[in-house]
């Protein structure tokens, strides 16, 4: 099952099972679940690990996502998961 986020000329957000897949423009960047750390009192439905987010997934893995783009990302997300009714923690 796939949930759609917002649409428009930032990033689109698609959550599947175990990962959220953000389209922007002709780059995408899938971000896989991070673990739950073991000091979580309530464990998060989704964990972004932010040191794994340096680049575009492949083909434009050699492009680095920037300070704003990666703020916009995170905004986008948030709003997706809000949206959703679901929980979210940044690691």
């Amino acid at each position: 099952m796939t949930k759609s986020g917002r649409r428009g000329a930032g990033p689109r957000i698609t959550l599947t099972e175990g990962a959220v897949r953000v389209t922007w423009g002709e780059k995408t960047l899938v971000i896989a679940s991070a673990p739950q750390p073991p000091d979580a009192e309530e464990p998060a439905d989704f964990t972004i690990d932010m040191d794994s987010l340096i680049a575009w997934s492949p083909p434009h893995d050699h492009i680095e996502i920037s300070v704003d783009e990666l703020q916009t990302i995170m905004q986008a997300i948030e709003a997706e998961f809000d949206r959703l009714g679901l929980s979210l923690d940044f690691e």
